[in-house]
Order: structure tokens, then C-alpha cells, then sequence
């Protein structure tokens, strides 16, 4: 099958670099408004056909695959326009959206032909996949608590645990929330969001988890400089746990405990690769769900407005919930 791409920035070249291993579909063709980034990018990856209208690319090629990788400012006009052309798939970079505002709006696109995947790959690392078969076998016995971080911000790494999270409880849907948020440096830039955040989450299978987010508040799991690097899961059974994170893994069980590690770059491009085959995948097969979907994942994201919600009205917010506008100003007005 046929991908193209949308966006040829740096993250693009994550998306690029995982078609060595996609086994479903090839990259056929990329676009970019601007040509300093689409030529360089092109002649990377060997991409001979390239564009800077978005339509004339819809219109020529026909993907059955299209990867939007953009600024979350525009999310919504261009998945609009991938659901007008009909596209039968579409990869969109995480965050999905940065407020209530374009969230609403991206939900509408639920009824549109096109399936949109988000692209929260740690679903797919090998390890993660290892990890959550020991769980699934019950190895562990019952989930009974997840812990979850990130030391980045809440919008810019959320997405991410959050979804981790899902996928090790079968994308049960969250119930509650329970949150504090603290910090405004991070609500003027191009990802608006407090700097830390901490929430107790109720899930409807059960589970409860407690995810922090925020360099002064998530906890390190190495000694490497740079926040991102710091995004880790436990999840604790009645016979055991698992731990993952960006460089070592964890498995305590009856039978023993086993501890290793890995190299997080080599995961991620096989993780990447992961969930660009299961959007194929599901393009074949309706039944095939990709795991990280547009309606799981709008989930997961109101999870997180409720966690900014019930840091300011100071109660639990019960979920699903129509989150209200302006709650970026807000808090702005709070922290501020």
C-alpha cells in the first residue's frame, strides 16, 4: 500500500526512518509548504515525488496511508481535509489537540470515512509487547495499581503515558479523575500546558492509576540531562509487577525477578514501524482496531482537561465530561 507524508521536520525523519522496517506499505511521496525542509528531506530518504500543496498530493497520488506530522495548531483544518478526500488512513503526531476548543472540532471527524491513528508509538516498542504479554499471561496475577511519569509537560508527554497506560489494561476507559496542576512557564508556548501535574485516575475495569508529569515532580530514571528521556510505567499485580522505561526494563514474579536493558532509539524506530503495519492493517481489515485511535486516544485527552479541570474547581471530575472552553486561559489567570 501507498504512504505519503505531510510535514518533513524533524519528527518526520522518526516516521521516515521506521518504513525500513514496515513490512504493509511503502512511502510514496511527501509534502511540505516549505521547500528548505521538503528537498533536504526527500533527498534523505529517497523520496523523488514532492509537493507543498497538500491537496494536489491527495489528488495525484491517492495514499491509502497519510502521515500528518505538523504543529498542534493546525491538527484540525488538515485532518478535515484528509476526511474530505476521503483518505483511508491517516497517522497524526501526537498531541491530538492542545484544548477543549480543537478537540471538539477533531471530534466530529469520528463520523468521517477516514480512520485516524495517533501516533503514540511506546504501544508498540518490543519491550512494551513483551512486557504486556507477561501481563496477559498473568504472570503477575491481577492489576490492582499502575504508576505512571513523564518529566516533561503534561500535553508534550501525557499523551504518551496515558496511552501506555491503556494499553496495559485492554484501552479500558477512564471513570474519574483526581488532579493538581502547578507551574505557567510552559502555558505560553506552542504546546500550552502547565508545567507539572499529578492525578489519581479511576479506570472502569477497575484499576486505579497515579500518573505525575513535570521535572520537579516525575520521578528520574537515569542519569541522562534531557526530560524526555524520563517516561517509565509500573504496573503491580497480586503475584508481581513490571516496570518499563526509556532505557531499563523490570519483571518480578512468583517463578523470579528479571531486570535488563535497552537501547531506546533502536525500540522506537521498531515501535514506530509497529503501529504504521497496524494501520495497515486496519485499512485491510475493519475488525483490526488500531489500538491508539482517534476516539481512544480524544478519550485519553479529556483525561487530561479533567486533570486541569479538578485542579481548579478542586472535586473529582467524573469522565466522560464536556470539558469547557478556555480552560488554557484559565488556569493562566490561576497560576499565573
Amino acid at each position: 500500500m501507498k504512504a505519503v507524508f505531510l510535514g518533513c521536520g524533524g519528527r518526520a525523519k522518526g516516521h521516515a526512518k521506521a518504513y525500513e522496517h514496515v513490512t504493509k506499505g511503502k512511502l510514496a511521496a511527501i509534502c511540505d509548504v516549505t521547500e528548505e525542509r521538503l528537498h533536504p528531506f526527500g533527498d534523505e530518504f529517497g523520496i523523488d515525488t514532492r509537493y507543498t500543496d497538500m491537496r494536489k498530493m491527495l489528488e495525484k497520488e491517492k495514499p491509502d496511508l497519510l502521515h500528518i506530522v505538523t504543529p498542534p495548531t493546525i491538527r484540525y483544518s488538515l485532518m478535515s481535509i484528509a476526511a474530505e478526500y476521503e483518505v483511508p488512513a491517516v497517522i497524526v503526531e501526537k498531541p491530538i489537540a492542545i484544548q477543549a476548543e480543537d478537540s471538539r472540532d477533531i471530534r466530529t471527524l469520528l463520523e468521517s470515512k477516514t480512520k485516524f491513528i495517533v501516533n503514540t508509538q511506546l504501544n508498540f516498542h518490543p519491550r512494551n509487547l513483551e512486557l504486556k504479554k507477561a501481563v496477559s499471561e498473568g504472570r503477575i496475577g491481577d492489576i490492582r495499581f499502575i504508576d505512571a511519569s513523564a518529566r516533561n509537560s503534561p500535553v508534550n508527554q501525557g499523551p504518551h503515558v496515558l496511552q501506555l497506560v491503556s494499553s496495559y489494561i485492554d484501552n479500558s476507559r477512564p471513570t474519574k479523575v483526581f488532579g493538581q496542576v502547578s507551574g505557567a512557564k510552559s502555558l505560553s508556548g506552542r504546546e500550552p500546558s502547565p508545567d507539572h501535574a499529578t492525578a489519581s485516575i479511576y479506570y472502569e475495569n477497575g484499576v486505579r492509576a497515579l500518573v505525575t508529569f513535570g521535572h520537579e515532580s516525575a520521578p528520574p530514571i537515569s542519569e541522562r540531562e534531557h526530560n524526555h528521556r524520563h517516561k517509565r510505567i509500573t504496573v503491580f499485580g497480586t503475584r508481581g509487577f513490571i516496570q518499563w522505561t526509556m532505557d531499563w526494563w523490570e519483571l518480578s514474579t512468583p517463578e523470579g525477578y528479571e531486570r535488563g536493558e535497552h537501547e531506546y532509539g533502536d525500540e522506537d524506530v521498531l515501535g514506530q514501524a509497529g503501529l504504521t503495519d497496524a494501520a495497515f492493517e486496519w485499512i485491510e481489515d475493519d475488525e483490526k482496531v488500531h489500538p491508539t485511535h482517534l476516539a481512544q486516544s480524544l478519550a485519553e485527552f479529556d483525561l487530561l482537561l479533567g486533570i486541569y479541570v479538578s485542579s481548579m474547581t478542586h472535586k473529582p471530575i467524573n469522565l466522560p465530561f464536556d470539558p469547557p472552553e478556555q480552560i488554557i486561559e484559565d488556569l493562566g489567570k490561576v497560576l499565573r
